[in-house]
């Protein structure tokens, strides 16, 4: 059974930083395409990145481009997604998910871990 565990959410002033975590296991995690997808308050699922098996290729919201980086390491079974020039409607909860890019907000995910920008 897949377990993802996301981490390293907080509270973060506008133009701050934050780095997630998601710890994986119960997947052969280096076969695994990967994503985040996130949700802000009220709203549905919106896809933000993803990495491909390999690493060589990811992908990212227009949105997001150039603030977000998605890396992985395979040997730890770890995605991860560096999160740089934070705005306030960054806010919302955060989740990574494994599939295709394509099905992103449709695969499994954790329990989540909030991200607040706020002054």
């Amino acid at each position: 059974e897949v377990e993802l565990v996301e981490s390293g959410g907080g509270l973060v002033q506008p133009g701050g930083s934050l780095r997630l975590s998601c710890a994986a296991s119960g997947i052969t995690f280096s076969r695994k395409d990967m994503n985040w997808v996130r949700q802000a308050p009220g709203k549905g699922l919106e896809w933000v990145s993803s990495i491909k098996y390999s690493g060589e290729d990811t992908y990212y919201t227009d949105s997001v481009k150039g603030r977000f980086t998605i890396s992985r390491d395979n040997a730890k079974n770890t995605l991860y997604l560096q999160m740089n020039s934070l705005k306030t409607e960054d806010t919302a909860v955060y989740y990574c998910t494994v599939g295709p890019r394509q099905l992103a907000i449709h695969g499994p995910r954790g329990q989540g871990t909030q991200v607040t920008v706020s002054s």
